[in-house]
């Protein structure tokens, strides 16, 4: 019976060389384990030299011409396969097993390539753009949905040609609206109804500078036809004299831009007001206004009391310092020139990089400012800035301040200088430099 597996025999001669028992030698095998000596019956074979990786990466030394170095006898093959295994020695690996590249020229580490800085500088600047820019728009239009656009020019009816640069008519009335009973007593405005105005200027940008011109609220001007903003009644002229703030008492922005257009022939492009209020809350929002006074000066009916030198004024002293005039023997003239200081004082403090880009100081400096801000319906953030960083440069550069050239007074009314305000007048639209000089 054939015990052996399928396709087997109990010949045995069928497993020749396959460790069978035949008296025929089984194929020569290498046994690691096992010294074969030489044959005397045939001529021993030349020891083949081991390949030798170079000593970087390893080298074993002790192999030395073809055998092991100290070997009983020369060309000793001892039938031992090293497998050539070789260890990491001083050099490390190839970095792809894993190590470590050595000389530390920023190859692998761990497997792990270096991080390229390069890139990520370039994904750091592009984040920090969008980032920019986000938050500059969102800005943008948080800023111009708070702009109140009440005044509509296109009720001015007669109005002069335009000329070159732009002409803002700036406008600082006591308006108390929204004041609180403690406001308006620490304030002290007083708790009339209604609003007048308190301070105007012509603010002029042009390519030869800034200029910036102050119409005295006592001016005696003449009110001339013009159309009611709310009735859409037009209104004769009679050649009537009043106070140039009588304009405004009388029918709002509208008419006191008719008035000033009528009696200067200058074309006002863009109109701004501010209150009693808005006015305080900004400078207390940049932390007060420097300011040089000259000379010591007292006013009970405005709060003013101010000694002479430097000192920082907050909101309720920039108020009362604006608004004194009987403290001055000049009265309205005084006052108007220390507006013109306060305000170009206020704005190059207000445009700088400490406000501009520290959102704890440049938010509740817009905020406050926007809030009580009364613009017309064609004015935008674009123009509203321009006109904020032309009154910076009034007082620097070719920045020119002055009154509007007085002749004489009427009445108590300061009478304008005809000849000066035509010439000034002409400068202005042909935006050259002004030459004329005021009171």
């Amino acid at each position: 019976m054939n015990d052996w597996p399928d396709r087997r025999t109990g010949d045995r001669s069928e497993r020749y060389g396959r460790g069978s028992a035949s008296p025929q030698p089984e194929g020569a095998r290498a046994m690691p384990h096992i010294q074969r000596r030489p044959n005397p019956q045939r001529p021993p074979t030349p020891p083949q030299r081991p390949q030798v990786p170079p000593q970087s990466q390893g080298y074993d030394d002790r192999y030395q011409d073809g055998g092991y170095a100290n070997s009983p006898e020369p060309g000793y093959d001892s039938g031992y396969n090293t497998g050539q295994v070789y260890g990491s020695g001083g050099g490390g690996s190839d970095g792809r097993g894993g190590g470590r590249r050595g000389g530390g020229d920023g190859g692998y580490v761990q497997g792990r390539p270096a991080p390229d800085w390069r890139r990520r500088i370039k994904l750091g600047a592009l984040t920090l753009v969008v980032v920019v820019l986000a938050v500059s728009i969102s800005t943008y239009f948080w800023a111009d949905s708070k702009l109140k656009r009440e005044v509509d020019l296109s009720k001015v009816i007669e109005r002069p040609e335009s000329g070159d640069g732009t002409n803002y008519l700036i406008v600082g009335s006591d308006s108390r609206e929204g004041m609180s009973a403690e406001e308006k007593k620490r304030l002290r405005t007083g708790s009339a109804e209604g609003k007048r105005t308190d301070s105007m200027m012509i603010l002029h940008d042009g390519s030869n500078g800034p200029t910036l011109i102050s119409l005295p609220r006592d001016s005696n001007v003449e009110i001339p036809s013009f159309v009611g903003s709310e009735s859409g009644k037009t209104f004769q002229g009679t050649g009537r004299q009043v106070k140039l703030n009588a304009a405004y008492a009388e029918d709002g922005p509208e008419l006191l831009v008719r008035t000033v257009e009528f009696n200067t022939g200058l074309r006002i492009d863009h109109y701004v007001e501010i209150g009693f209020g808005g006015f305080a809350k900004i400078v207390d929002a940049i932390g007060g206004v420097e300011l040089d006074i000259p000379k010591a000066f007292k006013d009970k009916k405005s709060g003013a009391d101010f000694q002479a030198g430097k000192q920082t004024l907050n909101g309720e002293q920039s108020l009362a310092f604006v608004r004194t005039r009987y403290a001055f023997a000049g009265s309205d003239l005084d006052r108007t020139k220390n507006q013109q200081k306060f305000l170009a004082a206020l704005a190059s403090q207000t445009a700088t990089p400490g406000t501009i880009i520290n959102p704890f100081k440049l938010y509740p400096t817009m905020g406050a400012g926007l809030d009580t801000l009364i613009v017309d319906k064609d004015m935008s953030l674009w123009a509203l800035g321009n006109m904020f960083f032309a009154m910076k440069g009034v007082t620097g550069g070719d920045g020119t301040s002055m009154n509007m050239p007085i002749s004489g007074s009427v009445g108590g009314n300061l009478v304008w200088d005809k000849a000066k305000v035509k010439q000034l007048v002409e400068q202005l639209n042909n935006d050259e430099k002004v030459t004329v000089k005021g009171n």
